[in-house]
C-alpha cells in the first residue's frame, strides 16, 4: 500500500494557494509572434517547389514566391527547415534540380530581394525583408542530398557553429551500419540533414542541433517500409551521435561511418528535428516515422531524448478551427520532434491563412498579408502544405528558474496550442521556501494540482498524467493572464520527491483539459 502524502506537505501547499500574472501573442489581432523573445521558434514547411531559380520572383497576382515570402515574414522563425526546394520541374517554370550554390543564392534572394540574375537581372519585387524589414535569417544551408528533383534546407537567425568541438557543423546525410533496431544505411531518399547552431551566449545557456527530413511519399507497402527504415536509422543516429546510447561518448558501438562522430554535445545542447514525414501518426494504425524518431524501439531507457526517455513530437492544431491537418482536409504529414528533457514546449500550432476566416468575427490577418490579392489564400497559394511552428522555452543565462524540481515534460496543449508551464523556484530544505508557479494556462479557469510520491505516467484525457492521483488540490482559479503563483511554500521533511502536475479545465483543449508539464519536486531535510 502506498504511504499517504505527509500532512505538513499538503497543508503547506494549501496555505500557499493564490493566483498571479503575464501572456502576449494575439492571433485575434493578427499577431503570431513569439510570446517571449527568448523562446526559440522552429518552423517546418514543405514549400512545394516555390523556392527555385526559375520561379518568377515578383508579386504578380497570387504568386507562390510572394506568398512564401509573406508567410515567413509573418511567422518569423528563428530556425526554418524547408522541404521541396530547388525543383524547377515541379514548379513548372524550368527543369532539373538547382545545385547547392544556386539554391543558396535563391534563398538569399527570397530573404533580401535585389536583382534576379536567373531572369536577366530583373528587379525582385517580393521578398521577406520587404514585409519584415528587421527580420533576417542570413545563415543558409542547402543539403547536398537530393532525389533528382528537390533538396532540403535549413535557414537560421543564428550562425552555424561547431557546438561540440568535433569539427563538424553541417551534415547533409549520415551513413551507418545496422545495429540494434537500425537496419543501417541513411536517412532516406533525400537524406536527413543536421546543422549545429550557436545561440548567443549572453542570452542562452544552451545551443541547438537541428535536423530536417523529407521521407518517401506514397501509400504502397514499399513506400511505408522505406519511411520506417529511414525513421529507424534517424532514431539510432540521434541516440548514438548526440546521446552516446546512454554512455559518455559518441557512437560507442562504432556504427556511424559518416560523419564519424567523436564528441557528445554538452549537457544543455539539445536536438530538434522535423520535416515532411509523409505519414499521419494518428491514423496510420501502426508505429510510424514520428513514433520511431521520438521513441526508438520503445523499450525502457532507449528513447532518443538526451536522458534516454522519449522525445516529444508536436500535436499542433490550427488556432481557430482546431484542425490538425497540414495537407488536405485532415492529414498531418508534417512534424517537429524535440528533446523535452532540455527544451520545454510553450506553444505549437499549424498556420493556415484560411483558418483565420473560419474563426468567426472580423478576420485579423497578419499585416504582412496586406496587398495580397486574396489574403485568405496566402497559405494555399504558397504551397499544398501548411507550416508547423514550435516555440520552445530553452535554458537561459540566469533562468528560467526550476531549481527545486526536475521537469518531466508531458504537458498537454490548451486554448491556442499553449501548453501550461509549471516551475518550482527556490530550495525546499528546512528554513527555506520555493515558489510554485503555473503560467500559460487559460485565463480565468479552474486548475487542480495532482500530487503523489509515485510517478504513474498514466493515459488521461488525451494526455499523460505524471503523478498517480493520490491527492488533488483545488479548484484554484487562474488569473486574467492564465497564471497561478503559490509563493513561499515551506521546505523540509525530506529527503523525498513528490510528483506534481496541474490539470486545467479548458474548453479549447482536447477533451476539455489542458495539462502542465509534470515536476519531480525535491523536498530536502
Amino acid at each position: 500500500m502506498r504511504a499517504p502524502l505527509r500532512p505538513a506537505l499538503v497543508l503547506g501547499l494549501c496555505a500557499a494557494l493564490a493566483p498571479l500574472a503575464a501572456a502576449q501573442w494575439n492571433p485575434s489581432s493578427g499577431q503570431y509572434g513569439k510570446e517571449d523573445a527568448t523562446d526559440l521558434r522552429i518552423m517546418t514547411w514543405n514549400v512545394q517547389d516555390a523556392i527555385c531559380s526559375t520561379n518568377d520572383k515578383t508579386n504578380v497576382s497570387l504568386s507562390d514566391w510572394d506568398a512564401v515570402a509573406r508567410m515567413i515574414a509573418a511567422l518569423r522563425p528563428d530556425v526554418l527547415i524547408l522541404q521541396e526546394c530547388g525543383d524547377n520541374s515541379g514548379n513548372g517554370t524550368g527543369s532539373g534540380v538547382d545545385s547547392v550554390s544556386t539554391l543558396t543564392t535563391v534563398a538569399g534572394m527570397l530573404l533580401h530581394g535585389g536583382l534576379d540574375t536567373f531572369h536577366g537581372s530583373t528587379p525582385i519585387t517580393a521578398w521577406v525583408q520587404k514585409y519584415a524589414p528587421t527580420f533576417d535569417m542570413p545563415y543558409i544551408f542547402a543539403s547536398a542530398s537530393n532525389d533528382g528533383f528537390n533538396r532540403n534546407m535549413i535557414l537560421s537567425r543564428y550562425p552555424f557553429g561547431d557546438v561540440n568541438g568535433d569539427g563538424v557543423t553541417q551534415v547533409s546525410d549520415f551513413f551507418q551500419l545496422a545495429d540494434l533496431y537500425s537496419p543501417g544505411s541513411n536517412g532516406g531518399i533525400r537524406g536527413h540533414m543536421t546543422a549545429e547552431i550557436d545561440l548567443p551566449d549572453a542570452t542562452y545557456a544552451c545551443d541547438v542541433i537541428v535536423g530536417n527530413s523529407h521521407l518517401k511519399s506514397g501509400g504502397t507497402a514499399g513506400d511505408k517500409a522505406d519511411r520506417l527504415t529511414a525513421a529507424k536509422n534517424i532514431a539510432y543516429y540521434v541516440d548514438a551521435q548526440f546521446n552516446g546510447l546512454g554512455t559518455s561518448g559518441a557512437d560507442p558501438n562504432n556504427k556511424i561511418l559518416s560523419p564519424n562522430p567523436t564528441l557528445l554535445p554538452d549537457a544543455l545542447t539539445f536536438f530538434v528535428t522535423g520535416g515532411d514525414l509523409n505519414e499521419d501518426e494518428l491514423t496510420n494504425g501502426t508505429k510510424g516515422p514520428a513514433d520511431w524518431i521520438s521513441q526508438a524501439a520503445g523499450g525502457a531507457n532507449d528513447g532518443t531524448d538526451r536522458d534516454r526517455t522519449d522525445m516529444t513530437y508536436d500535436a499542433s492544431t490550427q488556432v481557430f478551427s482546431g484542425s490538425r491537418a497540414t495537407i488536405g482536409s485532415s492529414a498531418k504529414f508534417d512534424y517537429l520532434v524535440w528533446q523535452d528533457s532540455i527544451a520545454t514546449l510553450r506553444r505549437s500550432f499549424v498556420f493556415d491563412s484560411a483558418d483565420v476566416f473560419g474563426g468567426g468575427g472580423t478576420p485579423a490577418l497578419p499585416p504582412e498579408f496586406n496587398g495580397f490579392l486574396i489574403p485568405s489564400i496566402v497559405t494555399s497559394s504558397a504551397s499544398d502544405h501548411r507550416p508547423v511552428i514550435l516555440d520552445l522555452i530553452v535554458p537561459l543565462v540566469g533562468g528560467p528558474c526550476n531549481t527545486a524540481a526536475t521537469d518531466l515534460g508531458n504537458g498537454k496543449a490548451g486554448t491556442g496550442g499553449l501548453v501550461p508551464l509549471f516551475t518550482v523556484c527556490g530550495e525546499l530544505s528546512t528554513g527555506n521556501t520555493a515558489d510554485f508557479k503555473l503560467e500559460d494556462a487559460r485565463p480565468l479557469s479552474n486548475a487542480y494540482l495532482v500530487l503523489s510520491f509515485v510517478a504513474g505516467f498514466l493515459p488521461f484525457q488525451g494526455g499523460v498524467l505524471v503523478p498517480l492521483p493520490d491527492v488533488i488540490l483545488g479548484p484554484v482559479p487562474t488569473d486574467g493572464n492564465g497564471e497561478i503563483l503559490l509563493p513561499g511554500v515551506t521546505g523540509g521533511g525530506g529527503p523525498i520527491d513528490v510528483y506534481m502536475q496541474w490539470v486545467v479545465l479548458d474548453p479549447g483543449a482536447y477533451l476539455g483539459k489542458a495539462m502542465s508539464n509534470g515536476e519531480q519536486v525535491h523536498y530536502l531535510p
